[in-house]
């Protein structure tokens, strides 16, 4: 009998809280259709979305779904204006790496709920298409921690 009073109890505590294959990868533009596609990869407190390239499989940004993120932005990194993506202000980062372009970003997309893109291109041309596809992205079911 003690058991099925605090069954409601324990409902409660574990609600707030959504698992990271409760949310979705963000929606791509219309613009994109046919392009990208994303590789989804699930962890125990995060979700990983590539957007895959469908001409040759490479990788044009990937959003990483977690509670907190590990990125810590510097500001003498930035990159240019800050830009708008979904609502959110921010501002891209250089990243480093070798033979290729790296900039990134990190939205606060509620109390506890974030998401770091990551763009890796080739070239410039390259870099331009996909910081532009990855400002169109919406955010409507990527969402993980407490509601």
């Amino acid at each position: 009998m003690k058991i099925q009073r605090w069954l409601p109890m324990a409902a409660l505590l574990v609600a707030p809280f959504a698992s990271a294959q409760s949310v979705s990868c963000p929606e791509l533009p219309a613009s994109a259709a046919g392009a990208l596609s994303w590789e989804r990869v699930d962890g125990p407190d995060f979700a990983f979305c590539k957007a895959m390239r469908d001409t040759d499989g490479t990788q044009a940004f990937a959003v990483m779904l977690r509670a907190d993120s590990q990125f810590r932005a510097r500001r003498n990194l930035r990159e240019g204006d800050e830009v708008v993506i979904d609502g959110h202000e921010v501002y891209w980062h250089r990243g480093e790496v070798q033979n290729g372009i790296v900039r990134e970003t990190l939205i606060e997309l509620d109390r506890n709920s974030t998401a770091h893109i990551v763009v890796r291109a080739r070239s410039e041309d390259e870099l331009a298409d996909a910081l532009r596809i990855a400002g169109e992205l919406r955010f409507r079911d990527a969402r993980i921690g407490s509601n």
